[in-house]
């Protein structure tokens, strides 16, 4: 028998994700990697990285941020959690740095569509907001709506109306903060003609 407590208490040194090489670095090595893969206490999230199993948490959200502290929720995701979408998304919608690599989005789980963002533009909008009792970066509500104007023609019309029907019915939107957005992001004149009819 193992000190299961001993490999739990390496693993929440690391935020309860570990790369290969950290866990050769701890002195944790294929044989008990396995052992403890095989008793339902670790899993393989993405080759190269394991995760600590927490069975009280069933939340993709945790993996997410883990594997991806850099990205910012936006679009669909952002969507479906400011109700501005009753859908769920299949895909986590997360956007990262155009200058960040492509292939660590090739996983098999969870679900993530990336969307590659100007550095420049990339934390413009950037607020905190918790979903399963996890902390995640997330765009604010106004920046979500400008991104919906700057991808209108790769989203679902249904998701589209209905998210921007519900900004401009939002007693807390800030039209001040969606112009300024609208600006750098350049889709100033769409938020003019498509928004400003409304108010």
């Amino acid at each position: 028998m193992y000190d299961v407590q001993y490999y739990k208490e390496i693993f929440d040194r690391y935020g309860g994700m570990m790369r290969t090489t950290q866990l050769a670095e701890e002195k944790v090595f294929y044989p008990q990697r396995e052992k403890l893969i095989a008793d339902g206490y670790v899993e393989k999230v993405r080759r190269g990285y394991y995760q600590w199993v927490n069975p009280d948490d069933f939340s993709e959200v945790c993996t997410v941020t883990r594997l991806f502290p850099d990205a910012i929720l936006c679009m669909d995701t952002a969507l479906r959690y400011y109700e501005y979408s009753d859908r769920t998304p299949g895909d986590w919608h997360l956007a990262v740095s155009k200058d960040s690599g492509k292939s660590r989005f090739n996983i098999d789980y969870p679900f993530v569509k990336p969307y590659y963002v100007e550095p420049t533009v990339l934390e413009l909008g950037l607020t905190k907001g918790s979903i399963d009792g996890h902390e995640v970066r997330i765009y604010d509500k106004d920046r979500v709506i400008c991104d919906c104007l700057r991808y209108r023609n790769k989203m679902d019309k249904e998701i589209f109306n209905k998210a921007i029907q519900s900004y401009i019915a939002d007693p807390e939107k800030s039209i001040p903060k969606l112009m300024g957005y609208a600006g750098p992001l350049r889709v100033k004149k769409l938020a003019k003609d498509l928004i400003g009819v409304w108010l």
